[in-house]
């Protein structure tokens, strides 16, 4: 779904964090997905919404965990 054109609700970030750590996330907006990297999963988003479940979300590889931002 890397072309989905809704947007997520800006005030909706400032108040989302890791289900699994209860950590930050960080919104990669071209992938369309909330980052953990502390839990070192992806959590996408689906038509403007996060999907925050774990089983939905893919891992992170080393090179992401490990790349700035």
């Amino acid at each position: 779904m890397a072309d989905d054109p809704v947007e997520i609700d800006p005030k909706l970030l400032e108040i989302l964090v890791c289900p699994v750590t209860r950590g930050p996330l960080v919104y990669r907006r071209e992938a369309h997905e909330l980052v953990s990297k502390q839990a070192r999963l992806a959590f996408p988003i689906r038509e403007g919404v996060p999907v925050m479940l774990a089983d939905e979300a893919r891992e992170l590889t080393d090179e992401e965990v490990n790349a700035p931002g």
